[in-house]
């Protein structure tokens, strides 16, 4: 009986053992799940950069001769991001009618057309339009 009793309490300690380790969670199987983590990383927009695409997409009418990479009409938009960066000059100046044009003088008349546009927005939606082009590389 001695016997049995140690036998039986070996196979209880050693199954309590092994249960008592790191819990696993199974699927239907018994097959180990890995847990899964998800990373979540936020990236903050600059309210200007988003009104200026905005714009610029949209009541600015700018699309329909600037393209990102592509001249159209008028030159890419990286064309004239990397020209106004190299000056350090102001684009929204430009589209206010405050300063010449620098990257293409020759379309100057046909952008002329479009100061209505820009000279009726406000400074602060110029500055977005400036944002928003300049932050093509």
């Amino acid at each position: 009986m001695k016997l049995i009793f140690k036998s039986f309490a070996v196979f209880t300690l050693a199954i309590s053992l092994t249960n008592c380790g790191e819990k696993k969670e199974t699927d239907a199987y018994g097959n180990p799940v890995e847990e899964k983590t998800e990373v979540v990383t936020e990236t903050t927009v600059d309210p200007l950069l988003a009104k200026g695409q905005e714009l610029f997409e949209g009541k600015g009418t700018c699309t329909a001769c600037h393209k990102p990479d592509t001249k159209v009409i008028g030159p890419a938009i990286k064309d004239i991001a990397k020209i106004y960066k190299e000056k350090g000059a102001s684009i929204a100046s430009f589209i206010n009618e405050e300063s010449e044009a620098i990257v293409d003088p020759t379309q100057y008349e046909t952008m002329k057309a479009n100061f209505v546009i820009t000279k009726a927005m406000t400074a602060e939606e110029r500055k977005a339009l400036e944002v928003y082009m300049m932050s093509f590389e």
